[in-house]
Protein backbone atom coordinates (compact mmCIF):
# COMPACT_ATOMS: atom_id res chain seq x y z
CA UNK A 1 0.00 0.00 0.00
CA UNK A 2 1.29 3.12 -0.55
CA UNK A 3 1.00 5.81 2.23
CA UNK A 4 -0.28 9.20 1.31
CA UNK A 5 0.01 12.53 3.32
CA UNK A 6 -3.04 14.81 2.97
CA UNK A 7 -3.56 18.35 4.57
CA UNK A 8 -5.85 21.18 4.16
CA UNK A 9 -6.33 24.63 4.31
CA UNK A 10 -9.15 26.65 4.27
CA UNK A 11 -12.62 26.31 4.43
CA UNK A 12 -15.29 23.63 5.05
CA UNK A 13 -15.81 23.14 1.24
CA UNK A 14 -12.22 21.84 1.18
CA UNK A 15 -12.17 19.90 4.30
CA UNK A 16 -15.15 18.11 2.40
CA UNK A 17 -13.18 18.06 -0.65
CA UNK A 18 -10.48 16.28 1.39
CA UNK A 19 -12.64 13.80 3.03
CA UNK A 20 -13.96 12.89 -0.84
CA UNK A 21 -10.43 12.47 -2.23
CA UNK A 22 -9.21 10.35 0.84
CA UNK A 23 -12.06 8.13 0.58
CA UNK A 24 -11.59 7.89 -3.57
CA UNK A 25 -7.76 6.64 -2.52
CA UNK A 26 -8.79 4.44 -0.14
CA UNK A 27 -10.72 2.92 -2.71
CA UNK A 28 -8.27 2.24 -5.02
CA UNK A 29 -5.60 0.88 -2.14
CA UNK A 30 -4.06 3.67 -1.07
CA UNK A 31 -3.31 4.30 2.93
CA UNK A 32 -3.61 7.43 4.35
CA UNK A 33 -1.34 8.52 7.10
CA UNK A 34 -1.10 11.56 10.06
CA UNK A 35 2.13 12.20 9.45
CA UNK A 36 3.79 13.82 6.39
CA UNK A 37 7.51 12.04 7.33
CA UNK A 38 5.44 8.66 6.87
CA UNK A 39 4.36 9.41 3.33
CA UNK A 40 5.29 9.00 -0.14
CA UNK A 41 2.80 11.23 -1.66
CA UNK A 42 1.95 14.15 -0.13
CA UNK A 43 -0.93 16.40 -1.21
CA UNK A 44 -1.73 20.21 -0.22
CA UNK A 45 -4.97 20.95 -0.29
CA UNK A 46 -5.21 24.55 -0.68
CA UNK A 47 -7.11 28.33 -0.42
CA UNK A 48 -6.99 30.92 -2.01
CA UNK A 49 -9.04 33.35 -0.25
CA UNK A 50 -7.16 34.42 2.63
CA UNK A 51 -3.53 35.03 2.73
CA UNK A 52 -2.76 33.25 5.96
CA UNK A 53 -3.51 29.96 4.08
CA UNK A 54 -2.34 30.51 0.64
CA UNK A 55 1.24 31.56 2.57
CA UNK A 56 1.33 28.24 4.93
CA UNK A 57 0.46 26.14 1.42
CA UNK A 58 3.43 27.61 -0.06
CA UNK A 59 5.99 27.19 2.84
CA UNK A 60 4.88 23.46 3.20
CA UNK A 61 5.50 23.35 -0.62
CA UNK A 62 8.90 24.68 0.16
CA UNK A 63 9.76 22.44 3.25
CA UNK A 64 8.56 19.44 0.85
CA UNK A 65 10.96 20.80 -2.11
CA UNK A 66 13.84 20.68 0.51
CA UNK A 67 13.38 16.95 1.30
CA UNK A 68 13.23 16.04 -2.76
CA UNK A 69 16.41 18.08 -3.41
CA UNK A 70 17.74 15.76 -0.41
CA UNK A 71 17.36 12.98 -2.16
CA UNK A 72 13.50 11.82 -0.80
CA UNK A 73 11.91 10.10 -3.39
CA UNK A 74 8.19 11.69 -2.80
CA UNK A 75 5.58 12.90 -5.13
CA UNK A 76 4.27 16.21 -4.51
CA UNK A 77 0.44 17.82 -5.49
CA UNK A 78 -1.23 21.01 -4.80
CA UNK A 79 -4.73 20.53 -5.09
CA UNK A 80 -7.48 22.80 -4.67
CA UNK A 81 -8.46 27.02 -4.88
CA UNK A 82 -4.63 27.62 -5.41
CA UNK A 83 -3.41 25.13 -7.95
CA UNK A 84 -6.99 26.56 -10.24
CA UNK A 85 -5.38 30.12 -9.37
CA UNK A 86 -2.26 29.92 -10.36
CA UNK A 87 -2.55 27.60 -13.17
CA UNK A 88 0.82 25.96 -15.06
CA UNK A 89 2.75 28.69 -13.89
CA UNK A 90 2.61 27.21 -10.10
CA UNK A 91 4.93 24.31 -12.04
CA UNK A 92 7.58 26.92 -13.52
CA UNK A 93 7.68 29.00 -9.51
CA UNK A 94 7.74 25.62 -7.39
CA UNK A 95 9.52 22.91 -9.45
CA UNK A 96 9.34 20.34 -6.60
CA UNK A 97 5.62 20.52 -7.49
CA UNK A 98 4.83 17.09 -9.18
CA UNK A 99 1.06 17.35 -9.84
CA UNK A 100 -1.72 20.25 -10.00
CA UNK A 101 -5.35 19.52 -9.89
CA UNK A 102 -8.11 22.06 -9.11
CA UNK A 103 -11.27 22.13 -7.67
CA UNK A 104 -13.51 20.97 -10.16
CA UNK A 105 -11.27 17.96 -11.27
CA UNK A 106 -11.01 16.07 -8.30
CA UNK A 107 -12.40 13.15 -9.77
CA UNK A 108 -8.93 12.92 -11.98
CA UNK A 109 -6.66 12.93 -9.43
CA UNK A 110 -6.18 9.23 -8.80
CA UNK A 111 -5.36 9.44 -12.76
CA UNK A 112 -3.03 12.19 -12.35
CA UNK A 113 -0.94 10.36 -9.28
CA UNK A 114 -0.94 7.35 -11.66
CA UNK A 115 0.55 9.19 -14.08
CA UNK A 116 3.73 10.64 -12.21
CA UNK A 117 4.28 7.38 -10.13
CA UNK A 118 4.67 5.27 -13.59
CA UNK A 119 7.11 7.74 -15.20
CA UNK A 120 8.66 7.93 -11.95
CA UNK A 121 9.25 4.41 -12.28
CA UNK A 122 10.22 4.25 -15.63
CA UNK A 123 12.72 7.65 -15.28
CA UNK A 124 14.98 5.69 -12.48
CA UNK A 125 14.91 3.19 -14.97
CA UNK A 126 15.85 5.34 -18.00
CA UNK A 127 13.11 4.29 -19.80
CA UNK A 128 11.38 7.47 -20.27
CA UNK A 129 10.94 10.96 -20.76
CA UNK A 130 9.74 13.60 -18.32
CA UNK A 131 5.86 13.64 -18.26
CA UNK A 132 4.21 16.43 -20.15
CA UNK A 133 2.53 18.91 -18.13
CA UNK A 134 -1.03 17.77 -19.80
CA UNK A 135 -0.48 14.37 -18.10
CA UNK A 136 -0.05 15.67 -14.45
CA UNK A 137 -2.85 18.97 -14.42
CA UNK A 138 -6.10 18.67 -14.45
CA UNK A 139 -7.56 22.80 -14.12
CA UNK A 140 -10.62 24.35 -15.76
CA UNK A 141 -7.98 26.94 -16.91
CA UNK A 142 -9.50 29.60 -18.88
CA UNK A 143 -12.58 28.05 -19.80
CA UNK A 144 -15.24 30.49 -19.45
CA UNK A 145 -18.42 29.90 -16.85
CA UNK A 146 -20.63 29.42 -20.42
CA UNK A 147 -18.80 26.18 -21.29
CA UNK A 148 -18.33 25.35 -17.28
CA UNK A 149 -22.03 25.21 -17.51
CA UNK A 150 -22.67 23.36 -20.30
CA UNK A 151 -20.63 20.86 -18.28
CA UNK A 152 -23.00 20.46 -15.46
CA UNK A 153 -24.27 17.38 -16.51
CA UNK A 154 -21.57 15.79 -17.12
CA UNK A 155 -21.96 14.05 -13.11
CA UNK A 156 -18.07 13.52 -12.56
CA UNK A 157 -18.35 15.70 -9.52
CA UNK A 158 -21.12 14.18 -8.53
CA UNK A 159 -20.21 10.64 -9.31
CA UNK A 160 -17.03 11.53 -6.71
CA UNK A 161 -19.97 13.06 -4.23
CA UNK A 162 -22.07 9.67 -4.76
CA UNK A 163 -19.24 7.07 -3.87
CA UNK A 164 -17.87 8.58 -1.29
CA UNK A 165 -16.85 6.24 1.98
CA UNK A 166 -17.54 7.90 5.20
CA UNK A 167 -13.63 7.74 6.42
CA UNK A 168 -13.83 9.90 9.60
CA UNK A 169 -10.73 12.12 9.33
CA UNK A 170 -9.64 12.25 13.17
CA UNK A 171 -6.73 15.04 12.66
CA UNK A 172 -9.73 17.78 11.04
CA UNK A 173 -12.99 16.36 11.17
CA UNK A 174 -14.59 15.19 13.83
CA UNK A 175 -16.16 10.90 13.79
CA UNK A 176 -19.64 11.59 14.31
CA UNK A 177 -20.01 14.61 11.85
CA UNK A 178 -20.18 15.07 7.80
CA UNK A 179 -20.11 17.59 5.53
CA UNK A 180 -22.53 17.43 2.18
CA UNK A 181 -22.66 19.50 -0.54
CA UNK A 182 -25.65 21.19 -2.04
CA UNK A 183 -24.25 23.74 -4.53
CA UNK A 184 -20.60 24.08 -5.98
CA UNK A 185 -19.24 26.93 -7.35
CA UNK A 186 -20.52 30.93 -6.62
CA UNK A 187 -22.69 33.37 -8.93
CA UNK A 188 -22.01 36.42 -7.01
CA UNK A 189 -18.34 38.17 -7.95
CA UNK A 190 -17.77 39.65 -4.64
CA UNK A 191 -14.81 42.01 -5.96
CA UNK A 192 -12.68 40.54 -2.76
CA UNK A 193 -13.50 37.00 -3.36
CA UNK A 194 -11.83 34.68 -5.90
CA UNK A 195 -14.04 31.44 -5.15
CA UNK A 196 -16.16 32.27 -8.57
CA UNK A 197 -13.05 32.25 -10.73
CA UNK A 198 -11.52 28.98 -8.97
CA UNK A 199 -14.78 26.88 -8.38
CA UNK A 200 -16.59 28.57 -11.53
CA UNK A 201 -20.46 28.89 -11.61
CA UNK A 202 -22.59 28.01 -9.17
CA UNK A 203 -24.46 24.13 -9.49
CA UNK A 204 -27.10 22.48 -7.67
CA UNK A 205 -26.93 18.71 -7.13
CA UNK A 206 -30.08 16.97 -7.29
CA UNK A 207 -32.10 16.71 -4.26
CA UNK A 208 -32.78 12.90 -4.26
CA UNK A 209 -28.60 12.66 -4.54
CA UNK A 210 -28.38 14.63 -1.81
CA UNK A 211 -30.91 12.83 0.70
CA UNK A 212 -29.33 9.43 -0.09
CA UNK A 213 -25.98 10.56 0.58
CA UNK A 214 -27.20 11.93 3.77
CA UNK A 215 -29.29 8.67 4.79
CA UNK A 216 -25.80 6.97 3.54
CA UNK A 217 -23.85 8.60 6.32
CA UNK A 218 -26.50 8.38 8.67
CA UNK A 219 -26.67 4.92 8.10
CA UNK A 220 -22.55 4.96 8.89
CA UNK A 221 -23.11 6.36 12.26
CA UNK A 222 -22.97 10.17 11.40
CA UNK A 223 -25.54 11.89 13.59
CA UNK A 224 -24.84 15.46 12.47
CA UNK A 225 -24.40 16.77 9.06
CA UNK A 226 -23.77 20.13 7.88
CA UNK A 227 -25.08 21.19 3.97
CA UNK A 228 -22.61 23.13 2.27
CA UNK A 229 -22.65 25.90 -0.38
CA UNK A 230 -21.32 29.71 -1.06
CA UNK A 231 -25.01 30.76 -0.66
CA UNK A 232 -27.23 27.73 0.75
CA UNK A 233 -30.14 29.55 0.54
CA UNK A 234 -30.09 30.20 -2.96
CA UNK A 235 -30.42 26.63 -3.71
CA UNK A 236 -33.16 25.57 -6.16
CA UNK A 237 -33.50 22.75 -8.01
CA UNK A 238 -35.92 22.83 -11.20
CA UNK A 239 -37.05 19.23 -12.09
CA UNK A 240 -36.85 17.64 -15.56
CA UNK A 241 -34.52 20.52 -16.71
CA UNK A 242 -31.14 18.34 -16.52
CA UNK A 243 -31.58 14.87 -17.54
CA UNK A 244 -28.81 12.18 -18.30
CA UNK A 245 -29.07 10.33 -21.46
CA UNK A 246 -30.31 7.34 -18.69
CA UNK A 247 -32.99 9.39 -17.47
CA UNK A 248 -31.48 10.47 -14.58
CA UNK A 249 -31.32 14.00 -12.65
CA UNK A 250 -28.00 15.74 -13.21
CA UNK A 251 -26.68 18.88 -11.41
CA UNK A 252 -27.85 22.18 -13.04
CA UNK A 253 -26.85 25.43 -13.20
CA UNK A 254 -28.33 27.51 -10.63
CA UNK A 255 -30.61 30.95 -11.50
CA UNK A 256 -29.97 34.12 -12.09
CA UNK A 257 -30.72 36.66 -9.11
CA UNK A 258 -33.74 37.65 -10.62
CA UNK A 259 -35.07 34.58 -9.57
CA UNK A 260 -35.25 34.82 -6.06
CA UNK A 261 -37.11 38.99 -6.48
CA UNK A 262 -40.83 37.48 -6.89
CA UNK A 263 -41.93 34.63 -4.29
CA UNK A 264 -42.29 30.93 -5.70
CA UNK A 265 -45.75 30.63 -6.29
CA UNK A 266 -45.20 26.70 -6.10
CA UNK A 267 -46.67 26.23 -9.69
CA UNK A 268 -43.22 24.32 -11.38
CA UNK A 269 -41.93 21.77 -9.76
CA UNK A 270 -39.00 23.64 -7.99
CA UNK A 271 -37.39 22.07 -4.74
CA UNK A 272 -35.83 25.31 -2.58
CA UNK A 273 -33.60 25.27 -0.01
CA UNK A 274 -36.81 25.39 2.48
CA UNK A 275 -38.24 21.94 1.08
CA UNK A 276 -34.96 20.59 1.03
CA UNK A 277 -34.51 20.83 4.81
CA UNK A 278 -37.88 19.31 5.11
CA UNK A 279 -37.09 16.38 3.41
CA UNK A 280 -33.56 15.86 4.99
CA UNK A 281 -35.44 16.14 8.20
CA UNK A 282 -38.64 14.21 7.75
CA UNK A 283 -36.98 11.65 5.46
CA UNK A 284 -34.14 10.77 8.03
CA UNK A 285 -35.11 10.89 11.48
CA UNK A 286 -31.93 9.33 13.04
CA UNK A 287 -30.28 12.26 11.66
CA UNK A 288 -29.81 13.98 14.96
CA UNK A 289 -28.78 17.55 14.29
CA UNK A 290 -28.89 19.05 11.02
CA UNK A 291 -27.12 22.28 10.03
CA UNK A 292 -26.52 24.40 6.89
CA UNK A 293 -23.01 27.26 5.99
CA UNK A 294 -23.64 29.87 4.50
CA UNK A 295 -26.08 31.82 4.16
CA UNK A 296 -26.43 35.02 2.13
CA UNK A 297 -28.11 37.91 3.69
CA UNK A 298 -30.18 38.46 0.49
CA UNK A 299 -33.20 36.38 -0.55
CA UNK A 300 -33.69 34.59 2.45
CA UNK A 301 -36.97 33.52 2.78
CA UNK A 302 -39.37 33.28 5.45
CA UNK A 303 -40.28 29.72 3.94
CA UNK A 304 -37.12 28.83 5.57
CA UNK A 305 -37.28 30.17 8.60
CA UNK A 306 -40.19 28.45 9.27
CA UNK A 307 -39.09 25.28 8.58
CA UNK A 308 -35.91 25.76 11.27
CA UNK A 309 -39.36 26.67 13.61
CA UNK A 310 -40.90 23.08 13.02
CA UNK A 311 -38.17 20.93 12.96
CA UNK A 312 -36.80 20.44 16.39
CA UNK A 313 -33.56 18.69 14.84
CA UNK A 314 -32.50 21.53 12.62
CA UNK A 315 -29.86 23.53 14.46
CA UNK A 316 -31.11 27.26 15.43
CA UNK A 317 -27.72 28.80 14.08
CA UNK A 318 -27.17 31.16 11.01
CA UNK A 319 -24.14 32.18 9.55
CA UNK A 320 -24.81 35.21 7.48
CA UNK A 321 -21.78 37.44 6.96
CA UNK A 322 -22.35 41.17 7.13
CA UNK A 323 -18.40 42.24 5.77
CA UNK A 324 -18.85 45.71 6.51
CA UNK A 325 -21.57 48.09 8.30
CA UNK A 326 -20.91 50.59 5.33
CA UNK A 327 -23.23 50.93 2.40
CA UNK A 328 -20.27 52.69 0.40
CA UNK A 329 -17.97 49.57 1.36
CA UNK A 330 -20.55 47.41 0.22
CA UNK A 331 -20.91 48.55 -3.01
CA UNK A 332 -17.40 48.52 -3.75
CA UNK A 333 -17.59 45.09 -2.26
CA UNK A 334 -20.66 43.96 -4.81
CA UNK A 335 -22.60 42.19 -1.75
CA UNK A 336 -26.13 43.08 -3.30
CA UNK A 337 -27.48 44.38 -0.27
CA UNK A 338 -27.41 47.52 2.02
CA UNK A 339 -27.30 47.58 5.72
CA UNK A 340 -30.95 48.36 6.32
CA UNK A 341 -31.43 45.02 4.40
CA UNK A 342 -29.68 42.85 6.24
CA UNK A 343 -30.58 44.42 9.61
CA UNK A 344 -34.22 43.55 8.47
CA UNK A 345 -33.34 39.86 7.15
CA UNK A 346 -31.69 39.87 10.96
CA UNK A 347 -34.78 41.24 12.71
CA UNK A 348 -37.14 38.57 11.43
CA UNK A 349 -34.94 35.48 11.39
CA UNK A 350 -34.65 36.53 15.52
CA UNK A 351 -38.73 37.25 15.37
CA UNK A 352 -39.67 34.02 13.85
CA UNK A 353 -36.97 31.97 16.43
CA UNK A 354 -35.87 34.09 19.38
CA UNK A 355 -33.68 31.08 20.33
CA UNK A 356 -31.23 31.58 17.02
CA UNK A 357 -28.31 32.36 17.40
CA UNK A 358 -26.21 34.44 15.04
CA UNK A 359 -22.36 34.54 13.55
CA UNK A 360 -21.36 36.30 10.65
CA UNK A 361 -17.71 37.59 8.86
CA UNK A 362 -16.17 41.29 8.59
CA UNK A 363 -13.01 42.50 6.66
CA UNK A 364 -11.70 45.48 7.93
CA UNK A 365 -9.49 47.53 5.69
CA UNK A 366 -11.20 47.51 2.53
CA UNK A 367 -9.35 49.81 -0.20
CA UNK A 368 -11.00 53.66 0.63
CA UNK A 369 -12.22 52.27 4.44
CA UNK A 370 -12.25 55.27 6.16
CA UNK A 371 -12.86 55.98 9.75
CA UNK A 372 -16.47 56.98 9.21
CA UNK A 373 -16.93 53.48 7.16
CA UNK A 374 -15.10 51.49 10.09
CA UNK A 375 -17.42 53.24 12.95
CA UNK A 376 -20.90 52.05 11.03
CA UNK A 377 -19.09 48.08 10.83
CA UNK A 378 -18.20 49.04 14.75
CA UNK A 379 -21.98 49.88 15.06
CA UNK A 380 -23.65 46.99 13.22
CA UNK A 381 -21.60 44.58 15.55
CA UNK A 382 -22.87 46.36 18.94
CA UNK A 383 -26.58 46.39 17.25
CA UNK A 384 -26.70 42.36 16.07
CA UNK A 385 -26.28 39.67 19.14
CA UNK A 386 -23.35 37.87 17.20
CA UNK A 387 -22.12 34.64 19.14
CA UNK A 388 -18.90 35.38 17.00
CA UNK A 389 -17.42 37.01 14.54
CA UNK A 390 -14.52 35.55 12.38
CA UNK A 391 -13.06 39.04 11.60
CA UNK A 392 -9.93 39.32 9.14
CA UNK A 393 -7.50 42.35 7.95
CA UNK A 394 -7.89 43.03 3.90
CA UNK A 395 -5.41 41.42 1.23
CA UNK A 396 -5.49 41.34 -2.05
CA UNK A 397 -6.09 39.10 -3.86
CA UNK A 398 -4.86 38.09 -7.34
CA UNK A 399 -7.77 37.25 -9.96
CA UNK A 400 -10.24 39.29 -8.31
CA UNK A 401 -12.04 42.72 -9.12
CA UNK A 402 -10.50 44.19 -6.32
CA UNK A 403 -6.56 43.35 -6.88
CA UNK A 404 -7.21 44.91 -10.29
CA UNK A 405 -9.24 47.94 -9.73
CA UNK A 406 -9.04 49.42 -6.81
CA UNK A 407 -5.60 50.04 -4.78
CA UNK A 408 -4.80 48.86 -1.37
CA UNK A 409 -4.59 51.98 0.35
CA UNK A 410 -5.45 51.70 4.21
CA UNK A 411 -2.18 51.35 5.41
CA UNK A 412 -1.42 47.53 7.20
CA UNK A 413 -1.31 49.55 10.87
CA UNK A 414 -4.19 51.11 10.70
CA UNK A 415 -5.92 47.44 9.55
CA UNK A 416 -4.34 45.89 12.19
CA UNK A 417 -5.47 48.50 14.89
CA UNK A 418 -9.39 48.53 13.53
CA UNK A 419 -8.93 44.34 13.18
CA UNK A 420 -8.05 44.42 16.90
CA UNK A 421 -10.64 47.11 17.69
CA UNK A 422 -13.13 45.00 16.13
CA UNK A 423 -12.45 41.58 17.47
CA UNK A 424 -12.54 43.68 21.22
CA UNK A 425 -15.45 44.54 20.86
CA UNK A 426 -16.65 41.47 19.62
CA UNK A 427 -15.50 39.77 22.68
CA UNK A 428 -18.31 42.10 24.84
CA UNK A 429 -20.77 41.34 22.35
CA UNK A 430 -20.22 37.54 22.75
CA UNK A 431 -19.65 38.31 26.60
CA UNK A 432 -23.21 39.25 26.45
CA UNK A 433 -24.34 36.11 24.78
CA UNK A 434 -23.10 33.90 26.47
CA UNK A 435 -23.87 35.18 29.62
CA UNK A 436 -27.67 35.25 28.77
CA UNK A 437 -27.41 30.99 28.95
CA UNK A 438 -26.54 30.94 32.39
CA UNK A 439 -29.18 29.10 34.28
CA UNK A 440 -30.88 27.94 31.04
CA UNK A 441 -30.58 24.50 29.92
CA UNK A 442 -29.40 23.30 26.58
CA UNK A 443 -29.05 20.36 24.75
CA UNK A 444 -25.33 19.89 23.82
CA UNK A 445 -23.32 17.30 21.15
CA UNK A 446 -19.65 16.51 22.39
CA UNK A 447 -17.31 16.02 20.41
CA UNK A 448 -13.76 16.20 22.58
CA UNK A 449 -11.86 15.23 25.43
CA UNK A 450 -9.73 17.62 26.91
CA UNK A 451 -7.16 16.81 29.50
CA UNK A 452 -5.40 19.17 31.75
CA UNK A 453 -2.35 17.60 33.47
CA UNK A 454 0.29 18.50 35.62
CA UNK A 455 3.62 16.81 35.84
CA UNK A 456 3.24 14.45 37.92
CA UNK A 457 -0.28 13.10 36.55
CA UNK A 458 1.32 12.66 33.43
CA UNK A 459 3.79 10.67 34.81
CA UNK A 460 1.31 8.62 36.38
CA UNK A 461 -1.60 8.57 33.66
CA UNK A 462 -2.50 5.32 32.15
CA UNK A 463 -3.78 4.41 28.42
CA UNK A 464 -6.87 5.41 27.90
CA UNK A 465 -9.14 2.35 27.24
CA UNK A 466 -13.04 2.93 26.39
CA UNK A 467 -14.80 0.36 28.21
CA UNK A 468 -18.09 1.13 28.09
CA UNK A 469 -19.05 2.84 31.60
CA UNK A 470 -22.49 3.54 32.44
CA UNK A 471 -23.37 7.52 31.25
CA UNK A 472 -24.23 8.28 34.57
CA UNK A 473 -20.15 8.06 35.20
CA UNK A 474 -19.72 11.26 32.80
CA UNK A 475 -21.28 13.51 35.79
CA UNK A 476 -19.64 16.37 36.68
CA UNK A 477 -16.93 15.21 39.18
CA UNK A 478 -13.90 17.13 40.88
CA UNK A 479 -10.43 15.97 40.57
CA UNK A 480 -7.71 16.17 43.28
CA UNK A 481 -5.59 19.43 42.42
CA UNK A 482 -2.23 18.93 41.23
CA UNK A 483 -3.33 16.07 38.89
CA UNK A 484 -5.94 16.54 36.22
CA UNK A 485 -8.90 18.18 35.11
CA UNK A 486 -10.98 16.29 32.44
CA UNK A 487 -13.76 17.88 30.86
CA UNK A 488 -15.75 16.94 27.34
CA UNK A 489 -16.81 19.40 25.24
CA UNK A 490 -19.40 19.89 22.69
CA UNK A 491 -21.54 22.28 20.85
CA UNK A 492 -25.37 23.46 21.55
CA UNK A 493 -28.10 23.47 18.67
CA UNK A 494 -26.57 27.12 18.33
CA UNK A 495 -22.94 26.42 17.89
CA UNK A 496 -22.16 27.86 21.60
CA UNK A 497 -19.01 25.54 22.47
CA UNK A 498 -20.01 24.20 26.01
CA UNK A 499 -17.89 22.04 28.46
CA UNK A 500 -18.92 19.93 31.68
CA UNK A 501 -15.62 18.47 34.23
CA UNK A 502 -16.17 15.04 34.16
CA UNK A 503 -14.59 12.52 36.63
CA UNK A 504 -11.98 10.41 34.01
CA UNK A 505 -10.78 10.48 30.70
CA UNK A 506 -13.02 7.29 29.86
CA UNK A 507 -16.13 8.65 31.81
CA UNK A 508 -15.84 11.50 29.11
CA UNK A 509 -14.87 9.29 26.04
CA UNK A 510 -18.13 7.43 26.89
CA UNK A 511 -20.21 10.64 25.89
CA UNK A 512 -18.49 11.66 22.52
CA UNK A 513 -20.48 11.44 19.44
CA UNK A 514 -23.99 11.88 22.04
CA UNK A 515 -25.91 14.25 23.01
CA UNK A 516 -27.07 15.43 26.67
CA UNK A 517 -28.58 17.89 28.65
CA UNK A 518 -26.25 20.27 30.66
CA UNK A 519 -27.63 23.29 33.27
CA UNK A 520 -25.28 26.05 32.15
CA UNK A 521 -23.75 27.71 35.04
CA UNK A 522 -20.63 29.85 33.91
CA UNK A 523 -20.01 31.59 30.65
CA UNK A 524 -16.86 33.79 29.28
CA UNK A 525 -17.14 35.43 25.69
CA UNK A 526 -15.82 31.68 24.26
CA UNK A 527 -17.20 29.16 26.62
CA UNK A 528 -20.39 27.80 28.93
CA UNK A 529 -19.66 25.71 31.56
CA UNK A 530 -22.02 23.07 33.55
CA UNK A 531 -23.12 20.08 34.70
CA UNK A 532 -25.56 17.21 33.02
CA UNK A 533 -29.05 17.33 34.16
CA UNK A 534 -29.60 13.61 33.68
CA UNK A 535 -32.76 14.48 31.88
Amino acid sequence: MVPVYLETFGCQMNELDSELVEGQLIALGYTMVRHVDEASIILFNTCSVREQAEQKAYSRIGIVGARKRAGEELILGVIGCMAERDGLDLFRRHPQVDLMCGPGELDRLPQLIDNVRRTQSMQRQGDADPLALADRSALAGNRSRRSTTLAAAEDNLESLDLSRAFTPRSRSTKEHSAYVRITRGCNKFCTYCVVPTTRGAEVHRPPDHIVEECKRLVDAGVVEITLLGQTVNHYRYQHGTAVTVDGREAPQVGPGLSAFRTAYSGTARITTFAALLHRIHHEIPALRRLRFITSYPRDFGDDILAVLRDSPRICRYLHAPAQSGSDRILRLMNRGYTVSEYTEFIDRSLGMLPDLSIAGDFIVGFPTESDEDFEATCALVKRIPYKNNFIFKYSPRPGTTAFERLKDDVPDATKRARNNHLLALQTEVSRQVHQRMVGATAEVLFDEVRVRRSPRAKAISPQLTLRGKPFHEATVGHTDEGHEQVQCVGRTSGDLICAITCKSEESASFLIGKTAFVEITAATPLLLSGALTHS
